[in-house]
């Protein structure tokens, strides 16, 4: 069984005021195997749409390439825009070695509930993924019934993205369960009657200009 260890420290810069929070990069970025184009840091994969998405809104101009110059860029941005970046997932086992949330076996989750306390600032978790099964934010609860924790997530919105806010220790943290920057979230788009409705409007619109709009609002 594929032991596949989270290969990045969480990256939170000291203005750091929300946190992008996922599982786990795909098993290649573990075994240092990265493919032409992946990038060797959080969300590198050439596969993955957070990057692009990012790019496409506040136009950063970044590279697609295995540099160092291309990670350096990325960590500039995050500082600049106050944003950390800390998976839930710190290992997990696999039967079958690919990048799919559901593989994932003997989960070893982040204590982030200590991470936040270490970290003041933050008020915003944004997760790249919902409630479904071994998804961040389905992790995170997990997290808070593991700790023993009274933390109880509160609704604010049940429309996508939802939008929950918890109390830690006399402060307000929000979170956002965005729509999953990964290629299997299109079919879930493609679904969601906004996107139909976007569609009919714009026949050129397609599910990274869905992502634009949604991600917009909250980074």
């Amino acid at each position: 069984m594929f032991h596949h260890t989270h290969p990045y420290r969480p990256f939170i810069p000291e203005n750091a005021t929300k946190l992008i929070v996922g599982t786990l990069p795909p098993p290649r970025f573990t075994k240092r195997q990265l493919k032409e184009g992946d990038v060797d840091f959080c969300y590198g994969s050439r596969d993955g749409l957070l990057w692009r998405v990012l790019d496409k809104i506040f136009d950063i101009g970044l590279r697609f390439e295995t540099t160092e110059e291309a990670v350096e860029h990325r960590k500039q941005w995050l500082r600049s825009r106050g944003i950390g970046i800390c998976d839930m997932v710190e290992s997990s086992r696999r039967d079958k070695i690919d990048a799919s949330d559901l593989g994932m076996q003997q989960v070893e989750l982040r204590n982030m509930v200590q991470i936040l306390r270490d970290h003041p600032n933050i008020d915003t978790l944004l997760f790249t993924g919902g409630n479904s099964k071994n998804g961040p934010e389905f992790f995170f609860r997990r997290h808070l019934r593991e700790i023993e924790s009274d933390i109880r997530l509160k609704v604010i919105s049940n429309d996508v993205p939802k939008i929950h806010q918890f109390i830690l220790d006399g402060r307000l943290i929000k979170t956002v369960s965005l729509t999953a920057p990964s290629g299997s979230a299109n079919r879930a788009i493609g679904s969601m009657e906004l996107y139909k409705y976007l569609k009919k409007k714009n026949p050129e619109f397609n599910t990274i200009d869905f992502r634009v709009l949604q991600y917009k609002e909250h980074f």
